[in-house]
């Protein structure tokens, strides 16, 4: 008998447990809810965002959203691409940082495609062979660089100087 109350008791704890809300800590009620923004363009992706992140950089340069077939779309995506294969960072990542460079270059007066910077970038990081680079770092010396006055070309020439050093100068992106 004493068996027999023992696991009813066990049973009706394991029961109860399945109605109570997840303790801190637990993983447990931690699902990762992906959100797609098809009429809106948010300030940034967010981790659990599921828009495309070559539609969300076209149409923050844009002004509003874009088709996810257009040109400006397909261009990112490629872009993107290719910053993927030689950058540390996800794309979500990248498109936030390129995004964020965009407002920074136009602050100074310095207005600048979103393809234009991911390839040229690539072409830098490309450069190191099988060592991926850091996304964000390489966005924050070019700032730094284009806040001095230096072009576009020059400014990816010093970068390809600094990231990919001993590559011979008519190498540069």
């Amino acid at each position: 008998m004493r068996g027999a109350l023992a696991s009813l008791m066990v049973a009706g704890l394991a029961l109860a447990a399945c109605d109570r809300p997840p303790e801190a800590g637990s993983e447990e009620g931690q699902a990762v809810v992906a959100r797609t923004a098809e009429s809106d363009l948010p300030a940034w992706l967010s981790p659990t965002d599921g828009t495309d992140p070559a539609r969300w950089l076209a149409g923050r340069e844009a002004g509003h959203p874009v088709p996810a077939g257009s040109d400006s779309v397909r261009a990112l995506q490629d872009a993107l691409a290719e910053a993927r294969a030689v950058f540390i960072e996800d794309p979500r990542m990248i498109a936030n940082r390129t995004a964020q460079l965009g407002q920074m270059l136009a602050e100074i007066g310095k207005t600048e495609r979103s393809a234009s910077l991911l390839t040229g970038f690539s072409a830098v990081a490309a450069r190191r062979g099988r060592h991926k680079s850091l996304y964000g770092e390489m966005c924050q010396h070019y700032f730094n660089t284009r806040a001095r006055g230096i072009d576009h070309a020059a400014a990816l020439a010093l970068l390809a100087d600094r990231f990919a050093p001993g590559l011979g100068p008519g190498e540069a992106p």
